[in-house]
């Protein structure tokens, strides 16, 4: 028994009884009509919250700790590595109390504020629109606002958009005046977040309102053209994409949806680090689960746009555990082990599938914070197992999606869930064609048969992501424990077939030739 899957289908879900407990099989279905997987699938997230930005992004240029003009250079040059797309700012719960001019002109002048959602922190406004754009410059990415609507007006997320893109008027005129002479580029805006919580409690119904009213005072200046993006549901709430979509979409080119990887919403959500084999299967279960999540909002959007013009945009997602032990609380300092890597790839396999409406991801958060990309703690940095699944996936960005199928074994997870043993996603841009497989069994190594359906595959090349233990992870003092390395052996080719043995709990990218 097969499942094969189109453009859009979920892969690996089914049990196949016929599959040998420690084999699968992967078949490649190239086709010319496959849309192209969006780069900005591999957005990131940086809040104003525990040490993502102050510590973690930027240290000012007075800093002993190396840096740029004010940013850390040893995670600039890391991040550099990502090829980030698209980084979303400042928040999060944050932005919708955060107001932007707070954060222009002399940073000894700058009003203080108390960071209410994110333990009671006061905030300098230091890093403020001009240092976030120049990061973004710096980077090479998009930026990505998320604007104040739940304790801001009209007229000042208005003026902002102002200040940011227009070439001459009063807020160009300011904004020169602070030391940025031409206007910058702002293709993302985003009305408020989660304004269904945090951003405000708005119910659906009143939200697509004042969203409609927000946006009309968003203009797009000397050429300047936003992207305007609807704050959206949280993972299950079908009922808001529902309202939003019937009552908001001729005035958006985006909607949002948030998907976290945790427990719950109350106690204990779990530890990030002791955690044992049920744990990691249910989490991994779990994560697998914004597939069907996914789907359902793009029945809902299918319905009210069925020619797909309106993106959906995953804009907050990854694992989310408690606090480590004696770290701020609010501040939301996880570690980030193997088992995070796997949810990494995981979720990139299912985004894949969905990109004809899923236009944008962004994981939380890219330092401190969450499942991050770095951890940094005074003049020290580490890259998580997170991070080294974004490098390996990075020729996946803006390279044609090939459709698979798969055929594999399940393992049985806590509260029914199931996880297959093995994960696949390919791509082929410029001639190159990428194979990413991922073995989630924690005790057995797989053999993958690939069926190539004529793919090259004279010359290969791989890189694998593993550890001695899924509880491993990088920290200070041990920076190195869970870390890329080549793949070189496992694998060979024979009459049209690839076949690789994958190592128990890896993930492995493959790159045909």
């Amino acid at each position: 028994m097969k499942k094969t899957l189109g453009i859009l289908a979920f892969s690996a879900l089914c049990a196949f009884p016929g599959i040998a407990a420690n084999e699968a099989t992967v078949t490649l279905l190239p086709s010319k009509e496959s849309p192209v997987i969006a780069k900005e699938i591999y957005g990131q997230f940086a809040e104003h919250l525990g040490t993502c930005i102050y510590g973690g992004l930027w240290v000012g240029e007075n800093s002993s700790i190396p840096n740029t003009n004010g940013y850390r250079t040893d995670v600039l040059n890391a991040l550099k590595e990502l090829h980030i797309p698209v980084l979303r700012w400042p928040g999060g719960c944050f932005a919708d109390e955060y107001h932007w001019m707070d954060g222009i002109g002399p940073k000894e002048n700058r009003p203080r504020m108390v960071n209410n959602n994110w333990g009671g922190t006061v905030e300098d406004n230091s890093f403020g629109t001009h240092d976030f754009f120049d990061l973004c410059e710096m980077l090479g990415c998009e930026p990505y606002l998320s604007g104040n609507v739940g304790s801001g007006s009209v007229e000042e997320l208005a003026k902002w958009v102002e200040y940011i893109t227009a070439e001459d008027g009063p807020m160009a005129t300011l904004r020169k005046k602070n030391g940025r002479e031409k206007p910058w580029h702002l293709k993302y805006l985003g009305v408020g977040n989660e304004s269904w919580g945090c951003g405000g409690n708005f119910t659906p119904e009143y939200y697509a309102d004042v969203y409609r009213r927000y946006q009309t005072y968003c203009r797009n200046y000397n050429g300047n053209r936003l992207y305007k993006i609807a704050s959206g549901a949280s993972d299950y709430d079908y009922n808001w994409t529902e309202v939003m979509m019937k009552n908001a979409r001729n005035q958006m080119d985006g909607i949002s949806l948030h998907y976290y990887t945790v427990l719950g919403w109350s106690g204990s959500k779990g530890s990030a680090i002791n955690f044992n084999e049920e744990d990691y299967y249910w989490t991994l279960g779990k994560c697998l689960e914004v597939g069907d999540v996914v789907k359902r909002h793009c029945e809902i959007m299918d319905k009210y746009d069925p020619k797909k013009r309106i993106g959906l945009l995953v804009d907050e997602w990854g694992t989310w555990f408690d606090e480590e032990p004696g770290t701020i609380p609010g501040h939301l300092y996880q570690q980030n082990t193997l088992r995070d890597a796997m949810v990494a790839a995981l979720s990139l396999n299912t985004f894949h599938t969905f990109t004809d409406r899923v236009k944008m991801t962004n994981i939380a958060q890219i330092a401190n914070v969450l499942q991050s990309m770095v951890l940094t703690k005074e003049d020290q940095m580490v890259l998580t197992p997170t991070y080294y699944v974004f490098k390996m996936y990075v020729p996946h960005q803006d390279a044609q999606f090939i459709p698979l199928s798969i055929s594999t074994r399940e393992i049985a997870a806590r509260d029914g869930r199931k996880v297959p043993v093995v994960s696949a996603t390919a791509s082929v841009k410029d001639g190159k064609t990428t194979l990413s497989l991922v073995n989630t069994d924690l005790k057995n190594e797989t053999k993958v048969t690939v069926d190539l359906a004529g793919v090259s595959a004279k010359k290969i090349s791989g890189e694998i992501l593993t550890a001695s233990s899924m509880n491993d992870y990088n920290d200070f003092g041990q920076p190195e424990k869970v870390t890329l390395k080549g793949f070189t052996k496992g694998y060979q080719v024979k009459d049209g077939k690839l076949t690789v043995t994958l190592p128990a709990k890896s993930i492995v990218t493959l790159s045909l030739q």
